[in-house]
This record gives structure tokens, sequence and C-alpha cells, in this order.
């Protein structure tokens, strides 16, 4: 049990982090958190091994909070929502339509460098802004600014496509 305390107290705050990075809402990333630390441990015996330990926590947020999302989705039909972003679908919840990835892969591909790569990697990479900036020699602040704007121009293209 020492062990698992000790991935909790390590890997805790980036994983609120992410969570609060997609939610944009303490309260959803304090549950999409907690959620996924009791799913880390009931399925420990899962973990392979071959990705960091974090990105797979990371993972299981990400999943957590897409199942969050499709449940407030139901609960709600035909509603507004009170979740962030309420005016337009996430950006990376329409990732999981294929008929809408692709979409995005073709407006991503008409975006100039580095917010192309940019982008890619930390959407399709799933790499932290860190590890974007140490492949760049930029900046971690850059690494953010820069998927930032790629993200907007990408949400401003599909918008201008009537979406």
């Amino acid at each position: 049990m020492a062990e698992v305390e000790q991935i909790y107290e390590q890997y805790f705050q980036d994983v609120y982090l992410f969570a609060l990075s997609l939610s944009r809402n303490t309260q959803i990333a304090e549950e999409i958190t907690q959620e996924t630390f009791v799913k880390a441990v009931k399925s420990i015996n899962q973990f392979k091994g071959n990705c960091k330990i974090s990105v797979w926590l990371c993972q299981i947020a990400k999943n957590s909070y897409f199942t969050y999302m499709d449940k407030q989705r139901r609960r709600e039909p035909g509603e507004p929502q009170d979740y962030p972003q309420a005016g337009s679908l996430m950006l990376e919840q329409k990732l999981i339509d294929k008929t809408e990835a692709l979409r995005i892969h073709k407006l991503l591909h008409s975006l100039k460098e580095p917010y192309k790569e940019v982008f890619t990697l930390r959407v399709f990479g799933e790499l932290s802004f860190a590890h974007i900036s140490e492949v760049f020699g930029r900046t971690e602040s850059w690494a953010r600014v820069t998927y930032h704007r790629a993200r907007n121009s990408i949400q401003d293209l599909l918008m201008e496509e009537g979406q």
C-alpha cells in the first residue's frame, strides 16, 4: 500500500493539472483526478510498463473526463450545457469521432509550422509541454502558447466551415 501512496503523492499534481486543462473547472478536475487514482489502483496489474506511469494515469484521466462529459450530455439532452466551453464541442472530444478527426487532420495540414507539429505532438503524440519544449529547444511556455494558438486556429477554421 505504501507504493500506491507514493504514486499518488508523486503524480497527483500532474494528473490534477491535466484534468484541469481538459475541464477548465476545478471541481470537475478534482473529481476526475480522484476517479483516475481509484481506477488506477483497481487496474494496476494491467499497467505493462511500456510507458511512463504519468502517461498511463493521464490516459485514464482523459478517458474518465470524456466519460463524464458523455454522462453530462445524456442528463441534459437538448438543453444548454453548464460545463466549460458549452458553446462549441471541445476539440479533443471531436477527435474521438473519426469523421471529425479526418476534418481536423485536414485543417491541421493547412497550419504553418511550428503550430502543426506542436499540435500533433501534444494531441496525437500525447507529449507534455515540457517534452515538446525539449524537442524544439524552447521554453515550456512557448510550447503552451504555440499549442493553444494552433488549437484556436483549428477551432476558428471549424467555425468557418459552419460548425
